[in-house]
């Protein structure tokens, strides 16, 4: 989403590959610090498609160097043993840290989102903000969630349970050459042949990610019920 928003506001867009460990390549970004068109640095944590957490050392290493605004995003934080970085708003006033309840709250429909900063940046957003840009349907659907922790935990629990189940029968199938670590609520994993193998699952009716593109020969596989996910690894397991 950040490329389809650039393009909409006419924002030319800057995309740095992570390395072979899916982590940011300092030495790769320094050079832009120098840039002084460049005014924002989005990093996704937990990132997507990789499922990996990118180290908060390297974060706070741009923090410190970067003359401009490092926006995190943490749309997946709630399944990682990790924890926020949200408390480092207090220490940095270039950070802002969003998350949504789109993921382990189950409101994707609301399109409702958190951001956290320092003062001064919150009181930026609220100056340029549409009015009632949250409407009171949206906003009664977040309070009820909030109100309800307990339903939340419990699904959380569940998901995160049926994650490493179908971790586990992944790394036994001969097809899946490699399943990568996951603080989100997907899965990563290296086949043969990641577009041959993401159709067969289209044929069955059941809907993937391919993402061959972006990680050569992967997909990325959401976790859902566990009737679901035995589906899915009944249908790897037939192909």
């Amino acid at each position: 989403m950040y490329d389809v928003s650039a393009a909409i506001n006419n924002v030319e867009m800057v995309q740095l590959p992570l390395n072979s460990d899916f982590q940011i390549d300092i030495e790769t970004l320094k050079p832009w610090f120098k840039d002084k068109r460049l005014k924002l640095l989005f990093i996704c944590s937990p990132n997507n498609p990789t499922g990996n957490i990118i180290h908060r050392d390297t974060i706070g290493f741009i923090l410190n160097n970067f003359n401009g605004i490092v926006i995190v995003d943490e749309a997946y934080i709630d399944f990682a043993e990790e924890k926020s970085m949200v408390k480092m708003v207090n220490e940095y006033n270039n950070l802002i840290i969003s998350q949504t309840f789109s993921k382990a709250w189950g409101l994707a429909g609301a399109r409702l989102g958190t951001a956290y900063a320092c003062e001064e940046l919150i009181s930026l957003f609220n100056n340029v903000k549409s009015p009632y840009n949250v409407s009171i349907l949206n906003q009664k659907a977040a309070l009820e969630a909030l109100d309800n922790i307990d339903l939340f935990h419990d699904n959380l629990a569940v998901i995160l349970k049926e994650k490493k189940r179908v971790e586990r029968l992944l790394m036994d199938m001969a097809t899946v050459k490699k399943v990568y670590p996951s603080h989100a609520n997907f899965i990563l994993i290296e086949v043969d042949d990641a577009n041959q193998l993401y159709n067969k699952l289209v044929a069955k009716n059941i809907i993937i990610r391919n993402r061959d593109k972006e990680v050569k020969n992967c997909l990325r596989i959401s976790i859902g019920t566990p009737q679901e996910n035995s589906e899915l690894i009944n249908a790897l397991k037939n192909i």
